[in-house]
């Protein structure tokens, strides 16, 4: 039986994936037409030339591409959105002392939350973008479920970025790349000779750019100095304010003191991130190996389940704490509200404010903000 024709609206970045996504929905019959979606500029600058400077190349490569396909593109402005909804969590999470995933907010909210809005007043069917993931249809007791599942390419997966959403939003979104991998699409790419082929990856803070981010957090966070000591006590020197850094990061930016051996660790060696006292102002750095680094226990607020309901606990499943990392065994269980993930091994470098987010069989159950480390190891 052949598919329905739909109208469908692709998200266009610029980028080779969103470009596929859009050239697979037109290979197959679709209505398409393109969007491309403005969520930041530099206003803090005087130059107009540098305000753009962020969005204006991929905007080209995403009316090229337009052109090549045929297609329509549209263009729409959601700064301000995208300062309600994104920012401002972002330089709250920071300010608080804990490490942000902006891209998490930016999907749930932006763009399956505002752009699935616009694609419909549009009269559209569907959004479809250029994520690494795929969708699967059930049908439980009469009803339709959405399954947010593991893509092809398990190396590029994104579902860790995607794991907020609902199944209304679910039901009217499309992953046209899900079944391929990222040869595969740059392949495609060529075949059906689109000019961002050989474009390459794009990486930075979700429509912000590849900015480094202390520069960026600095507009907004006044610094706040204090000490920088080694996890054994030893004062090495000073910091400029625990939101510019994150648990597990190979530091730089200190003002150094006297040199120090640290716990087992030669004065070489280079130093990590491996806690941060709030409390005292403190920035505690210690080897790669350092205790301090290792949880197995850790509690989530605010879960999110794709299902729209809560799961019997306990859960016995796999969890992944950080885009990109292998999949981790542990439990969930749940006492009165409070969440604790139980992970079979230690897990190094935790960082509150990341996300916990959870899979059953190759299928995204759901996730929830990582609030704190209660057991160190």
């Amino acid at each position: 039986m052949p598919r329905k024709r739909k109208k469908i609206l692709v998200a266009m970045s610029g980028g080779v994936d969103s470009s596929v996504a859009a050239a697979l929905l037109i290979r197959d019959g679709h209505d398409v037409a393109g969007a491309f979606m403005i969520q930041y500029d530099d206003r803090t600058d005087s130059s107009r030339e540098a305000a753009v400077s962020c969005w204006k190349d991929d905007y080209r490569d995403a009316l090229r591409v337009a052109a090549t396909l045929g297609i329509p593109l549209f263009r729409f402005d959601f700064i301000k959105e995208y300062e309600t909804h994104v920012l401002r969590y972002l330089f709250a999470e920071y300010t608080a002392g804990r490490t942000p995933n902006p891209d998490v907010l930016c999907n749930t909210y932006l763009k399956f939350g505002i752009w699935l809005k616009k694609a419909r007043e549009l009269g559209y069917d569907a959004l479809a973008t250029g994520h690494y993931a795929m969708i699967e249809e059930a049908r439980q007791k009469g009803k339709m479920f959405f399954h947010l599942a593991i893509p092809k390419d398990k190396n590029k997966d994104q579902t860790y970025f995607l794991h907020q959403l609902s199944q209304e939003q679910l039901s009217s979104v499309l992953f046209p790349i899900g079944g391929y991998t990222k040869k595969q699409v740059r392949a495609l790419a060529r075949r059906f000779h689109l000019p961002t082929a050989n474009r390459p990856e794009s990486m930075g803070i979700c429509f912000v750019g590849e900015k480094p981010m202390k520069a960026f957090l600095e507009k907004r966070i006044p610094k706040k100095p204090g000490k920088v000591v080694s996890s054994d006590g030893t004062r090495l020197g000073t910091h400029d304010g625990l939101s510019f850094y994150t648990i597990g990061e190979r530091h730089a930016h200190i003002a150094w003191g006297r040199p120090s051996l640290l716990r087992g660790n030669h004065k070489t060696d280079p130093l990590y991130v491996v806690q941060k006292r709030a409390k005292t102002n403190e920035l505690v750095l210690g080897s790669a190996d350092d205790p301090l680094l290792y949880v197995r226990d850790i509690l989530i607020s605010d879960p999110h389940w794709i299902f729209g309901q809560a799961p019997s606990f306990p859960v016995y499943c796999t969890v992944r704490l950080r885009h990109r990392q292998a999949l981790q065994k542990a439990t969930i269980r749940e006492d009165d509200g409070t969440f604790l993930v139980s992970c079979a091994l230690p897990q190094r470098a935790v960082t509150p404010g990341q996300f916990a987010v959870f899979y059953q069989k190759g299928r995204c159950l759901g996730g929830g903000v990582i609030s704190e480390i209660q057991e160190i190891i």
